[in-house]
This record gives C-alpha cells, structure tokens and sequence, in this order.
C-alpha cells in the first residue's frame, strides 16, 4: 500500500487560522503608520511653503493675497516688479490626499493661515480625516 504524501483538510485550516490571527494583528499596525505618515507629509510641505512665504515677503515686502495663492511662490504675479522667485524647488504640490492647499491671507490665525482638510477633504476629522494646520 502507497502512502499518499500531502496536507490534510484540518492542517490546511490550521495554517490558515494563524496566517489570519498574523494579519489581523499587523495590518491594522501597518496602515495607521501610512496614514501618520501622510500627515507628516503635509506638516512638512506646510512647513516648506511658510519658508518660502517668508523669503517672498522679504522680496516683494508683503505676502501673496489670498487670490493669488501659494501659486504665487512658482510665477511672478502681474504687476510685482519686485518678486524674485520661484520660492519653490518643484512644481507646487497637491496635499498627500490630492487635494489642493488652502492658503489665506491676512489669516485668522496668525499673519497667513495653510491648511489641508486632510484625507476626506472637509473641515474638522479626527485622524487622517483631521485638519494640518500651520498653527
């Protein structure tokens, strides 16, 4: 008599029980680090636009108007003969969410508000769903 060689039915669960046991204990570990990590991403984009806010203002004198945006900081708005720029290394980025940057100024918050309304693009969240600020 051949002895058939393979897994039984109950072995083949077994493994599949500790492979999901794994996974629902890393995956959610694994996606709250990418979603920590998109919002350093904003915090630090926010941070390069405030630099480069600063050294248009030292340029032109004042900051951009909120009409002319931080599309201010890569082409030289009409009429400032002063504006020495781009301000910016690259083309000026969408937040990690794909969704533009609102910038404001004078701001409520200080001289000029930056703001990303984070992953679902509204005001307020809590989360990824949560508001970067540069206040």
């Amino acid at each position: 008599m051949k002895k058939q060689l393979g897994f039984t039915l109950l072995e083949l669960l077994v493994v599949m029980v500790i492979i999901g046991l794994l996974a629902g204990y890393v995956a959610p570990r694994y996606f709250a680090q990418i979603g920590k990590s998109e919002t350093k991403a904003a915090r630090a984009q926010i941070d390069a636009f405030e630099k480069a806010l600063e050294v248009y203002r030292l340029d032109t004198g004042h900051y951009p108007a909120t009409e002319q945006g931080l599309d201010a900081l890569m082409k030289q708005p009409a009429g400032e003969t002063r504006w020495q720029g781009p301000y910016l290394k690259k083309a000026l980025p969408q937040d990690p969410w794909q969704h533009a940057y609102i910038y404001r100024f004078p701001g409520e918050h200080g001289d000029y508000d930056i703001l990303s309304y984070g992953r679902d693009g509204k005001a307020g969240g809590e989360g990824e769903d949560a508001d970067v600020t540069n206040w």
